[in-house]
């Protein structure tokens, strides 16, 4: 078996040198719709980055995204209703004594976790990461005390790698560090002796910067158990290519998630910010003309004439000397009278396309709407056709950001041992996520119109031939029904319960 090369800094380059052809654009969406967010290459930690407000004259792109962001937020992976819902995979063992109760326990216990943890504010900047750079990733580690600790990043600090299918399993980062951080969170011991020195002349504020990488383990071996054999190896590493630690992961800990990918081979993503750059460009320059042309119409240009005494006073009520005959001394050079509500309606108008480009419309229509006292068919009616344009990128983000999330912190809690313990008949069979949030819902209820016009079509039928009726699976309606609504399996019965309850009523 070939053996992964010792040379961390080369593999970390290799990461670097495909990511370089992003930075320019990732600048730019920065500084225009995310100008607190991103890393990029000569950066200092702490150094406060100013906002460019000669750039951003006009907040509301900034505010679209957020909109997206709390759109995303609340319609997902909302922290206040839950959004997830387990199953076994194999329905026929779901009614077998313990396993429903099992389950239940099991998604209340991820639930806990995920209300401790910091998982809902990593995932917040998540979504304004993704949904302007279109690339977004966190890291989900053991914690001993909450479960798991999420570790956010932000575009420019990281670089990805993918595997044959598309999909991402390396990753590098590079980041800094100060001489006491760095003692302890790897010990003295592994240190270089420069950092060393530095440190026993009392030097511990200094920066030093650090690289992580993890890829795909070469010397995998699962009849091993120490950290150096699993499937992912962990290195931190100094620019020296001085290794400070090595460890180990049974899966891949990097979360992370792309808007929208053209074909297999890009590694990252391109989301809304990349569609509307150019509209935003366009709305900052529309209100510094508007701002120049309400300048010049209030404080106009003028001409002054050789006979004025001194200097110009332009303030209000000031006065100006002038020893001349001629009708002024001080006269606008020309007049300006700017058609502001054309101007109004014009940037109005580039809002708009701003804010349809991150779906500000959708989101803010799913967020008000009150499905409680609508019925199913009533809710399809009015989001199926907008998500019809969010399905592609709703499918990749399970995909690639809620399935990886719950089965990382699933493992995660057991191998900490904080999971109840399964009924002996099911030890080994795999749990089904089933998605219940506000935009699952939504997508999932056009099935239940379906659903209702094919029993209506059926009892139409039935009254010409009512034998009909007996071929229609009432009860697998009523569970499909319930499950498209996003309501809790254990609501019903199950087929042992029911037989209980039937069995007086035959008899």
């Amino acid at each position: 078996m070939k053996h992964i090369p010792t040379d961390y800094m080369r593999l970390y380059d290799e990461l670097k040198n495909e990511r370089a052809s992003w930075l320019p654009v990732w600048k730019e969406l920065s500084a225009y719709l995310a100008p607190t967010r991103g890393f990029f290459d000569g950066q200092q930690p702490n150094s406060g980055r100013r906002i460019d407000h000669k750039t951003l004259l006009d907040s509301s792109p900034c505010l679209a995204v957020e909109v997206l962001a709390a759109g995303m937020m609340s319609g997902l992976t909302s922290p206040s209703r839950s959004w997830f819902d387990l199953s076994l995979a194999e329905k026929q063992w779901a009614d077998l004594p313990g396993v429903r109760e099992w389950v239940f326990d099991v998604k209340k216990c991820l639930e806990e976790v995920f209300a401790k943890s910091n998982v809902y504010g990593v995932l917040h900047g998540f979504y304004q990461e993704i949904a302007v750079f279109g690339t977004a990733a966190f890291m989900v580690e053991e914690d001993l005390e909450k479960g798991i600790f999420c570790r956010p990043f932000t575009v420019g600090e990281y670089c990805l790698g993918t595997d044959g299918n598309g999909r991402v399993n390396r990753f590098g980062r590079a980041f800094f560090m100060t001489g006491a951080q760095l003692q302890e969170a790897f010990g003295k011991e592994a240190l270089p002796p420069q950092i060393l020195q530095e440190i026993s002349r009392g030097e511990t504020g200094r920066w030093y910067q650090v690289f992580h990488l993890i890829v795909p383990n070469a010397k995998y071996d699962p009849s091993k158990k120490d950290p150096f054999h699993r499937p992912f190896i962990s290195v931190y590493f100094t620019d020296k290519n001085h290794v400070l630690r090595t460890s180990g992961y049974y899966s891949f800990p990097v979360i992370a998630a792309r808007w929208e990918v053209k074909n297999a081979s890009d590694v990252y993503g391109k989301g809304p910010g990349w569609k509307c750059l150019g509209d935003v460009k366009m709305l900052q320059k529309m209100q510094k003309t508007k701002l120049v042309a309400l300048d010049k119409s209030t404080n106009p240009p003028v001409m002054v004439s050789t006979g004025v005494q001194g200097e110009v006073n332009l303030l209000p009520g000031g006065i100006t000397r002038y020893n001349g005959t001629a009708d002024g001394a001080v006269k606008p050079a020309y007049q300006v009278q700017p058609d502001l509500g054309a101007l109004d309606h014009a940037i109005e108008s580039v809002r708009n396309t701003i804010r349809s480009q991150f779906f500000a419309d959708v989101f803010l229509s799913l967020s008000s709407q009150d499905f409680s006292t609508k019925t199913a068919a009533e809710v399809a009616e009015r989001h199926q056709e907008k998500m019809i344009v969010l399905g592609p990128v709703l499918e990749r983000l399970k995909n690639e950001l809620l399935d990886p999330l719950i089965d990382r912190t699933f493992e995660l809690l057991a191998r900490q041992g904080k999971l109840p313990q399964p009924p002996a008949c099911i030890q080994g069979m795999p749990l089904q996520v089933d998605y219940i949030s506000m935009i699952a819902q939504a997508q999932k209820s056009t099935g239940v119109v379906s659903l209702l016009q094919g029993v209506q079509y059926a009892a139409t039928l039935a009254q010409n031939k009512p034998e009909l009726l007996n071929r229609v699976d009432y009860d697998c309606a009523l569970e499909e029904g319930l499950q498209a609504l996003g309501v809790a399996p254990t609501l019903l019965k199950t087929s042992s319960e029911q037989e209980t309850i039937d069995s007086p009523l035959k008899n």
